[in-house]
C-alpha cells in the first residue's frame, strides 16, 4: 500500500479533466446529477455502536444527490457508468456529516495517480485499444477490482434499484467507548434491477432523473443503509479489499428520500460531499485514498466557485 502521493490535487483534477473535458461550473466527476431533500432515521442498533448525533434514533434531515459518475455533464443515462450517491445529514447542532457512495463495490487502485490514469485509460473508441492494455500492464494488481466492478457499469433501472459502496472504512465509537470498524452500503428496499443497454436507450438520455421525478409524485423512496462489521485482522486501509462476506451485517438506518431539492447550488452555492466531514463518533481510518479526497475536491469547489 503506498505510504504517500507525489501527484497534486491539481494535477488530479486536471488529469480528470483531460479525460472529459473541461465543464466550467460542474463537478470534476459527478458532474451530472440532481439534489435531492431526505430524511434519515437510524435503528437502535446503530445508536448502540456509536454515540454519533445522527444515529441516536431521532430523525435528521439530510441532502441527498443522485449522479452518474462522468465528468461531462451532457452524459447520457444509458451509457454504461458508475452512479454515486452522495448524502450529508445535518446533525441537531447545526453540523454536518456525509456518506459518499457508488455502485463500484471496490477501487481497483490504491494511489491518486493510478485512479487518474484508471480514467484516462477508461475511453471510447480505438484509443481504448491501447491506453487500457498498458493501463493493466502498469497495474495489473488493478484487474481484479475492475472486473468486479463490471457490473455496476450496467444502466440501472431506477437510481434507487442499485446498492451503493462507501469503499472505505470508518471507526465506530459507542457511548461507552468501544470502538469498531464499520463499512457501509446503502441497499434498495427491494431487488436490485438493471437495464441493457438497448433497452435503456429507449427510455432516452435522461430517463433516470425522469423515473426519480415520477418515483416521488407517487410517495417517499427509500434506501436501507447497512453496515458490515469487521472482525480482527480485517483490512481497514486499503479501498481495494473487500472483507469476507461472512462478516456481520446490520442495518443501521433508513434514507427516505422525499422531493426534489431546487434550492441547493441554486444560485452561486456551492455544496460540498467530503467522505472526510465527520463528527463525534465517527472517525477516519488510515485509508491514504480517504485522506487524500477532500484536497482534489476543494481544488474542484474553488474552480466550480470562481466560474459562478
Amino acid at each position: 500500500m503506498s505510504g504517500g502521493s507525489e501527484i497534486t490535487p491539481e494535477q488530479v483534477v486536471e488529469g480528470i479533466n483531460g479525460r472529459y473535458g473541461g465543464h466550467p461550473g460542474y463537478r470534476t466527476l459527478h458532474a451530472k446529477g440532481a439534489f435531492y431533500k431526505a430524511t434519515f432515521t437510524a435503528t437502535a442498533q446503530a445508536a448502540e455502536l456509536t454515540r454519533a448525533l445522527h444515529m441516536q434514533g431521532q430523525p435528521v434531515g439530510a441532502t441527498v444527490r443522485l449522479s452518474n459518475a462522468s465528468g461531462n455533464p451532457e452524459s447520457k443515462d444509458y451509457v454504461p457508468d458508475i452512479r454515486g450517491l452522495a448524502t450529508s445529514f445535518h446533525l441537531p447542532d447545526g453540523s454536518r456529516t456525509d456518506i459518499l457512495a457508488q455502485t463500484a463495490p471496490n477501487f481497483p487502485v490504491d494511489t491518486p495517480e493510478g485512479f487518474v490514469e484508471v480514467i484516462q485509460a477508461n475511453v471510447t473508441g480505438i484509443a481504448r485499444l491501447w491506453r487500457f492494455p498498458t493501463f493493466l500492464l502498469k497495474h495489473p494488481v488493478a484487474v481484479p477490482g475492475l472486473r468486479a466492478n463490471l457490473e455496476s457499469l450496467k444502466p440501472p433501472r431506477s437510481y434507487l434499484t442499485r446498492c451503493y459502496y462507501a469503499i472505505h472504512a470508518f471507526k465506530w465509537v459507542s457511548a461507552d467507548g468501544e470502538e469498531r470498524f464499520v463499512r457501509y452500503t446503502w441497499r434498495p428496499e427491494g431487488e436490485e434491477e438493471t437495464l441493457s443497454q438497448s433497452e435503456a436507450k429507449r427510455l432516452g438520455p435522461n430517463y433516470l432523473q425522469q423515473e426519480m421525478r415520477a418515483r416521488l409524485a407517487q410517495g417517499v423512496a427509500r434506501m436501507l443503509l447497512e453496515l458490515q462489521i469487521a472482525a480482527p485482522g480485517d483490512p481497514t486501509d486499503d479501498p481495494r479489499r473487500n472483507w469476507p462476506q461472512d462478516r456481520q451485517r446490520l442495518v443501521a438506518g433508513t434514507l427516505e428520500i422525499t422531493e426534489l431539492d431546487t434550492e441547493t447550488e441554486s444560485g452561486e452555492e456551492i455544496f460540498v460531499f467530503d467522505p472526510m466531514r465527520l463528527c463525534d463518533g465517527i472517525e477516519a481510518s488510515d485509508d491514504p485514498i480517504l485522506r487524500y479526497r477532500p484536497r482534489a475536491y476543494s481544488v474542484s469547489a474553488e474552480r466550480r466557485a470562481a466560474s459562478s
